[in-house]
């Protein structure tokens, strides 16, 4: 394509409002190139930079870190802050804290200094934390300095290219609609990003901060079992001295960290997506784990909201959990162990996308139950606005193990309380995976598996449209949580189809379930495998009804993990 006037002008403005002159010349680089024609590679990169601003999702912005409206730059961040300043003084919130914390991805330290001098100019009171420090922390600031707001510049597990700038609320959780419509008509009205009062923001010591969330994560065990060796990965974010300082005060004090994936750094080196739930991602991490013997591996993603679990089986083969199987053995834990004084009518929560084995423990414990649309803005609102929540997980390795403190995932807590669960399991001669065949034998073996769909948007439209038009797709029961969401109820049967809200995917969660058997070994085995027999039956079924591409063709999946509990 050629360069259009539109995309010139368009550019030229930009180029004329943005502060940052590592950006301003970077755009006027790439306008100067499809200016003189030749290769149309600078037209096209140039006109999709231009095409529009980037959406202010479920909990703010996400994008590419490179000059233009559609990427995370300074400019864009000053507009959106802006944006935000003016929607809090909407709400009653002028003049009140905003804390703004940042990972150590490109351009967090800038975007925070961008955020927190957009807001002191608006006049607020900033607190812009001095260190790079994991999202919990941010979260849990929010509540602990009784804050109107809180920001929080990472892109979680995102590619190295990423950043992403997150919103909390007074409350302490993500923002939810309408709020977040609002906030993005209060960013398309802000000045240009030159025009936006600045203020001077003096870094603030979250060393208070950190000693305070330090001592709840501490005290979160329920036993008093403390032999347990693991092995940790921060993967190149920022959790890993806050997760070994966490462990360590809880008394988990033989913490093994993979030494080259330790150090913050936003180029993540070793692995191709910084994920633990990608393929390869925890290889390294359960290499050491064999390497040192460990009883847990522990996997954090960049920024420590998400954890991920390895364990050995009997014979000594490591493999990771899935986040369902962690998620069902930590509710468990908490509901088992819970102070029923200070908690008489405790409620647990998940999503439609996680497995329904929840539902069957909290019956069990005398626990009420909520299912949730995905997302923690939604799982810490369950019931009634998350009244008496004590625990929420999520099947993506999102854990929110301590819902008065942080209302919101939680790696570093979740990997604490996963690793008492650990050490009280070995103590007494078992293991999680015992743990797991124990929950089966008590409610049914749940199989799982989580489907992703690269598809064009047109097919994904035509795929959902034809969902909508059957009222009982595979024979069974179809319910619609939100309008782009299909719940598929059939005999011990559930698949969840929806579409991705950041990518051109569509994804479905799988769910089969099996009577619970009378005994392990072969019992628990032959359930298993009848599951599993079930599970294939299932996938195929789904991927005709949904048009899914054949799974061998190279791009057509973007993965299919079986996972069985």
């Amino acid at each position: 394509m050629s360069l259009t006037p539109a995309v010139r002008d368009a550019a030229l403005r930009w180029i004329a409002d943005d502060p940052d002159p590592a950006t301003r010349d970077e755009l006027q680089r790439l306008l100067a190139a499809a200016l003189a024609g030749g290769p149309l590679a600078p037209a096209e990169e140039l006109a999709e930079r231009m095409s529009g601003p980037l959406r202010f999702g479920t909990a703010g912005l996400r994008g590419p870190v490179r000059a233009g409206p559609s990427g995370m730059n300074v400019a864009v961040v000053r507009r959106t802050t802006a944006g935000l300043a003016a929607w809090l003084a909407g709400q009653g919130g002028a003049g009140g804290l905003v804390v703004v914390g940042r990972d150590a991805r490109h351009g967090s330290a800038e975007f925070a200094s961008a955020a927190a001098e957009v807001l002191a100019g608006a006049g607020f009171e900033v607190r812009a934390l001095a260190d790079p420090l994991p999202t919990p922390l941010l979260a849990y600031s929010v509540r602990t300095w009784g804050a109107v707001a809180g920001v929080q510049i990472t892109a979680s597990h995102n590619p190295a290219a990423d950043n992403g700038y997150k919103v909390y609320l007074a409350d302490g959780a993500q923002l939810v609609e309408p709020a977040d419509a609002q906030i993005e008509a209060a960013i398309a009205a802000a000045p240009p990003a030159r025009s936006v009062p600045t203020a001077p923001v003096p870094p603030t010591d979250p060393a208070e901060l950190l000693d305070g969330y330090l001592r709840r994560v501490a005290a979160l065990p329920r036993a008093t079992a403390r032999k347990l060796r693991i092995a940790l990965t921060p993967m190149h974010g920022v959790g890993g001295a806050v997760a070994v300082h966490a462990l360590r005060r809880a008394g988990f004090d033989d913490v093994h960290v993979v030494r080259n994936q330790a150090a913050p750094d936003p180029d993540f080196p070793t692995v191709a997506f910084p994920n633990p739930e990608e393929p390869g991602a925890t290889d390294a991490l359960l290499a050491l784990a064999a390497e040192v013997g460990a009883d847990l591996a522990v996997a954090l993603d960049p920024d420590a909201d998400r954890c991920a679990l390895g364990v050995p089986d009997a014979e000594g083969r490591w493999r990771m959990l899935t986040g369902n199987q962690t998620g069902v053995l930590l509710g468990d834990h908490v509901l088992a162990t819970l102070d029923r004084a200070a908690h008489p009518d405790p409620l647990v929560a998940t999503t439609v996308a996680s497995s329904t084995q929840l539902r069957a423990v909290a019956a069990a414990r005398g626990a009420r139950y909520a299912e949730t649309l995905t997302g923690f803005k939604w799982i810490v609102r369950a019931g009634d606005n998350g009244a008496g929540l004590v625990y929420g997980y999520e099947e993506a390795l999102g854990y929110c193990v301590d819902p008065a403190a942080v209302r919101d995932k939680d790696g570093i807590a979740a990997a604490v309380l996963a690793a008492d669960l650990a050490a009280t399991r070995r103590a007494a001669g078992g293991s999680l995976l015992d743990a797991l065949d124990q929950l089966a034998l008590a409610h049914g073996v749940y199989l799982t598996e989580a489907i992703t769909l690269w598809m064009p948007p047109e097919r994904r439209t035509q795929a959902l449209a034809r969902l909508a038009a059957d009222p009982a797709p595979l024979g069974g029961e179809l319910e619609r949580p939100a309008p782009d969401v299909f719940v598929l109820h059939g005999e011990r049967t559930r698949a969840v189809i929806r579409p991705s809200g950041t990518e051109p995917k569509l994804k479905a969660y799988l769910e089969v379930v099996e009577p619970a058997p009378v005994s392990a070994g072969a019992e628990l085995a032959a359930a298993r495998e009848r599951a599993g027999e079930r599970l294939a039956r299932l996938r195929h079924e789904v991927d005709a009804l949904i048009g899914a591409p054949d799974a061998d063709a190279e791009g057509a999946l973007d993965g299919r993990e079986v996972t069985g509990q």
